[in-house]
């Protein structure tokens, strides 16, 4: 439990500090922004005092003139438009060439800057006042989505960084999970062989032992279980069609080795269901929900199980009237290592998510639950 909530915080750390760099980089470059607008905004004052000068001085120097000729062609990027106090264009620069010839659109395209900044009013003798219109440069204005587009991209790396580890994670448990599973299997087979010929003596001394068949039976489950683990981890083949026949041999075996107190019900159709599925790996997946439920209840209650047709989907359910599960439970019931019971490995349900969403190409929940009523367990599998 303590690793849980140290995992969880160090998740949120790493949150939190992806979230802090990027909201930086995007207010970085906000400022910068703000700042590359400013001088903009200087350059053209610069460009404003030249101008009232030039009206001011009647018979400026060789040298003034340069200055004030070397101030005007300096501006190559920001849009400028003078206008007399009658809208008569005097002069343009730096506007898109499209418009350059349009005297109507000159005037527009100034109506459009003043709308971002005031013009600037430059007062000439004869009263006949000019007006300076500018606007951002083409640069500047592509550079105002910048921060935006830089942290959209960032936030996408950060995911796909994420991603890809959680992927790694994933395929690691996977192998990890397989080869446990596999060690188990070969665990298992060894001893399962000596019983098998020790069962094979006890027939020839009491052949019709009730007893003697019973052991047969469980030697046969553990020679299927072992089985299930060794294909954990390999692609199984999907021979199996007769859906109802699987479910049947289950419900059979299953429900002579619970406990009396526990009404167990079965829900067949009663046609034939064919679906494409691994009759030893689907009979562990049932094996496990009833196994569950089983223990939510206690050793009493009620388990249901029933298969439907919903569409082109198989629907198996399994319900009981055990303990039932809180939302967080119900989230983590299928997670790796995740168990509500003291001895649990918390590998059941994981395995049975497996078999299903990877082998089967289906789909396993908890499609219902509550505390003290129960809990519903469903898996949906394609026809095929």
């Amino acid at each position: 439990m303590k690793k849980s909530i140290f995992a969880r915080l160090n998740n949120w750390i790493i949150f939190t500090l992806m979230t802090i760099v990027v909201l930086t980089i995007v207010i970085a470059s906000t400022i910068l922004f703000n700042f590359l607008r400013k001088e903009e905004v200087k350059r053209v004052d610069i460009l404003v005092t030249a101008l009232k000068f030039q009206q001011e001085v009647k018979v400026p120097s060789l040298e003034i003139q340069a200055l004030l000729l070397q101030i005007y062609s300096s501006n190559t990027t920001i849009p400028v438009i003078i206008l007399d106090k009658n809208g008569q264009i005097i002069e343009h620069k730096n506007i898109p060439q499209d418009i350059e010839n349009n005297s109507a659109e000159i005037v527009d395209l100034a109506n459009k800057m003043a709308k971002n900044y005031p013009p600037i009013e430059i007062k000439v003798p004869n009263a006949n006042n000019q007006f300076v219109y500018y606007d951002n440069s083409e640069l500047l204005n592509n550079l105002r989505y910048s921060p935006y587009i830089l942290g959209f991209f960032i936030l996408c790396y950060f995911l796909f960084s994420f991603w890809f580890l959680r992927t790694i994670k994933k395929t690691d448990e996977g192998y990890l999970w397989a080869g446990l599973a596999k060690e188990t299997a070969h665990q298992i087979g060894t001893p399962l062989s000596s019983m098998i010929g020790w069962m094979e003596i006890m027939k020839l001394d009491t052949p019709d032992s009730e007893g003697v068949h019973e052991i047969e039976k469980d030697i046969e489950r553990l020679r299927t279980i072992s089985e299930r683990f060794s294909k954990i981890g390999s692609v199984p083949e999907l021979n199996d069609r007769d859906f109802n026949a699987t479910i049947q041999e289950n419900y059979d075996y299953l429900k002579t080795r619970i406990s009396r107190k526990i009404n167990f019900g079965l829900h067949l159709p009663n046609y034939t269901i064919l679906v494409p599925h691994n009759k030893i790996l689907m009979s562990w997946v049932i094996e496990n929900l009833v196994k569950n439920a089983v223990d939510a209840m206690k050793g009493e209650g009620s388990i249901s199980m029933s298969v439907l047709e919903r569409n082109k989907n198989i629907v198996v359910e399994v319900q009981d009237t055990g303990s039932g599960m809180t939302k967080q439970q119900a989230r983590n019931a299928f997670k790796p290592g995740y168990s509500t019971k003291k001895r649990g490995w918390g590998l059941g349900l994981s395995l049975a998510k497996r078999v299903i969403q990877e082998y089967h190409n289906g789909d396993i929940k908890i499609s219902q639950t509550e505390i003290g009523k129960g809990t519903t367990f469903r898996i949906t599998i394609k026809k095929g």
